[in-house]
């Protein structure tokens, strides 16, 4: 095996460890039931990455920025890469540095606003292979059992193997006060500001690896992936938890316009 090869190989076992030592909430996407993405699809996915490890997913929204969750910041997101599905297949041109600009009242998962910019460190080349997704003009409610889809890279099934392919499922969004009740059993109240969607009333959702991916609906990211259930992806279970990212629109418009944060 090559030193490339053996780094990419540590990095991927450094990065299961750490799901598995994670606790009560599964924090992250992979996708559970999915299908692999094609290249031409997803254009605005990101691969936020510590030292050249993925740790997270993300989406691009402009030239400058990347959503993500808040809490990958533990992770020490230090670049993310655009331009690919395969993370096998990177190089320097699809690698951006990253300024990490936290939601200002998060705090832990527990109590929400589980949402974060990552500023580039120069704009993102656009073009065929990377294009921005656009977010909600205004506050908006997705209809209960829309089918939207959620994307990322990571275990395909509890306790599996992380993956270097993107994958993508479809999942139906979940009635919130029904979410509440589901969720009011383990843990007592869900944080504001949340969609519901999968991993309840369908044996697809997401699972450890990747959080920050987005919740897609109607060609709009309305929500970033913040936890599911503990380590147990084997849906249908509770319904998996999304920040919405309508209610946070003055504040990432906010950034846009200053350019930073």
């Amino acid at each position: 095996m090559s030193i490339t090869g053996m780094m990419h190989a540590l990095h991927r076992s450094l990065l299961l460890h750490l799901l598995l030592y994670l606790g009560l909430y599964a924090l992250g996407s992979e996708i559970i039931n999915g299908r692999n993405v094609p290249e031409k699809l997803m254009l605005y996915m990101a691969s936020v990455q510590h030292n050249g490890a993925h740790v997270c997913g993300g989406f691009l929204i402009n030239e400058h920025f990347v959503v993500t969750a808040a809490h990958c910041e533990r992770l020490n997101p230090t670049s993310v890469v655009l331009a690919t599905h395969n993370l096998q297949k990177v190089d320097n041109t699809m690698r951006y540095r990253v300024k990490t600009c936290k939601f200002p009242s998060y705090v832990n998962v527990n109590k929400g606003d589980d949402i974060m910019l990552l500023k580039l460190s120069r704009k993102a080349r656009l073009g065929k292979r990377v294009q921005p997704i656009p977010l909600p003009n205004t506050e908006m409610k997705v209809k209960d059992q829309s089918n939207c889809s959620v994307a990322g890279w990571g275990l395909t099934k509890t306790g599996g193997k992380v993956v270097d392919g993107l994958k993508e499922v479809v999942v139906p969004i979940v009635n919130l006060e029904e979410c509440k009740k589901k969720w009011g059993h383990i843990r007592g109240n869900l944080p504001a500001n949340v969609i519901c969607a999968g991993g309840y009333g369908t044996d697809k959702g997401f699972c450890q690896g990747d959080s920050g991916g987005p919740l897609v609906c109607s060609g709009k990211a309305v929500g970033v992936v913040s936890f599911n259930m503990k380590k147990n992806c084997d849906y249908p279970n509770v319904p998996n938890v999304y920040t919405n990212i309508s209610k946070y629109l003055p504040w990432i418009k906010r950034i846009l316009k200053l350019n930073n944060c």
